[in-house]
């Protein structure tokens, strides 16, 4: 990196850029920038004159891939190195696997793919794993990057924490707690630091606003979920996992952006001689909490999460109408309702309607725990799918599994705009797509 690229680059930046260690790892804030700096330090390492291996770019979707390319592209422009994009490039021809591909004149490549591990198998360059912490399969996809590296390579691993249980976290644990036997770089770089170094004048530069420092961190504070959220996604601290009832590795195993989410798309399926059935989970508020329907569709033995309403504020007569326009779908097998305190009511209204369609549910403690334990269930065996959602994210983390002085178990938490009613109404729609057992109190 020379002098006159000190321009482009913060100094946290300019510093992973010239580390030209063997094995980095960046822990790191949201949204600092860390993807710019690699994308340039990519460009340098493949398009360089001198240079005489390919990089390697696993990113956590197809998404990320591409604008990783993006990227790359700009700075081969900078830099003046000749590059030609070749677009998306068979690279396992037996698994079907593609590469967004930057070609310089030397014939060296920037290969960005997402995240298989199945795609840097048998291959040899630089590699760099882009929000590694995301990635399911953390250990195989190290695994394989690895021996990627064995002939003059480097391994870089970008990533913000995702829990204290992923693989990223056990490699930062060993550096600070033991001894860094392995000899990673470490580059930690909290908000904070961020902040320090000028990020907020290069936003506002970019924005055309004049936010102070002071406002914009607290801004950033302020629009986070919890404090959890704040203290993992921007500064550099991974949540418990011991205490969670979900955990991070689980809601990664079962997020899935190809999940649509809207009443349109379950119009159009009850049009289809064979639409597979409709699960529905109500959990009922009126004033301070949220209401949420939440609806599954089952495929196989996977429930697909296809739409999930939620309702603040909103009437009781506003609240039944909502649910009549679902149940008036033809593939809506069964509909679970809580019928706590407030619901009880729309409980027996939906019963009376709509008949054994519908199951009205008392919460009790062991009501939830019935509730509760199939639904940490199918996240751990991976038979749900919902795309991803920040506030889902938080409800699914926000309940919390206790232990009572008398031995007894119980369910509590909230997150920053509900008490994790999302949480439940997904277990009511898990618990209507399967078998009741006799625990549940029935109403009507």
């Amino acid at each position: 990196m020379s002098k006159t690229d000190d321009k482009y680059f913060m100094r946290y930046q300019a510093d992973y850029i010239r580390d030209e260690a063997h094995l980095i790892i960046v822990e790191k804030g949201r949204q600092i920038g860390l993807s710019y700096a690699a994308s340039y330090k990519a460009v340098r390492l493949a398009g360089a004159k001198d240079a005489r291996l390919d990089v390697w770019v696993m990113s956590r979707d197809e998404i990320q891939a591409k604008q990783f390319l993006l990227y790359c592209k700009r700075w081969a422009r900078v830099l003046k190195f000749a590059a030609e994009d070749l677009g998306d490039v068979l690279i396992d021809s037996d698994k079907d696997i593609t590469a967004h591909v930057l070609k310089f004149a030397n014939g060296l490549c920037i290969y960005c793919v997402s995240s298989n591990p199945d795609a840097i198998v048998g291959k040899s360059g630089h590699v760099i794993l882009d929000e590694f912490a995301l990635h399911k399969e953390q250990r195989q996809l190290y695994a394989v990057a690895k021996p990627v590296i064995q002939w003059g390579g480097t391994l870089t691993i970008i990533s913000t924490h995702r829990g204290s249980q992923t693989v990223f976290a056990e490699i930062i644990r060993d550096i600070k707690e033991r001894g860094n036997k392995m000899g990673w770089s470490l580059h930690t770089i909290p908000i904070q630091t961020a902040v320090e170094q000028g990020i907020v004048e290069k936003i506002n530069h970019a924005t055309g606003k004049t936010e102070t420092r002071e406002a914009w961190l607290a801004r950033q504070r302020a629009e986070c979920l919890d404090e959890e959220q704040w203290l993992q996604e921007y500064c550099c601290i991974p949540a418990d996992e011991s205490s969670a009832f979900i955990t991070y590795e689980m809601i990664a195993g079962c997020e899935d952006n190809s999940a649509p989410k809207d009443f349109a798309y379950l119009v159009a399926a009850s049009r289809q001689s064979a639409a597979n059935p409709l699960y529905l989970g109500f959990d009922v508020a009126r004033t301070t909490d949220l209401s949420v329907i939440d609806v599954e569709e089952k495929v196989g033995d996977v429930f697909w999460e296809r739409c999930r309403l939620e309702m603040r504020g909103k009437s009781f007569a506003e609240q039944e109408f909502e649910l009549g326009r679902f149940m008036a779908l033809p593939q809506v097998r069964r509909c679970c309702i809580d019928a706590t305190g407030l619901g009880m009511q729309l409980a027996e209204n939906a019963v009376r309607k709509y008949g054994s369609r519908v199951e009205a549910i008392r919460f009790s403690a062991p009501v939830k725990e019935e509730l509760a334990f199939p639904l940490r269930a199918a996240h751990e065996e991976r038979t749900l799918r919902y795309a991803k959602d920040e506030k889902l994210r938080a409800d699914l983390r926000g309940i919390k599994k206790e232990t009572t002085a008398s031995g007894n178990i119980r369910f509590a938490g909230e997150s920053a705009d509900s008490h994790c009613d999302r949480f439940w109404a997904k277990a009511l729609a898990l618990h209507a797509g399967k078998k009741s057992t006799g625990i549940i109190a029935i109403v009507g």
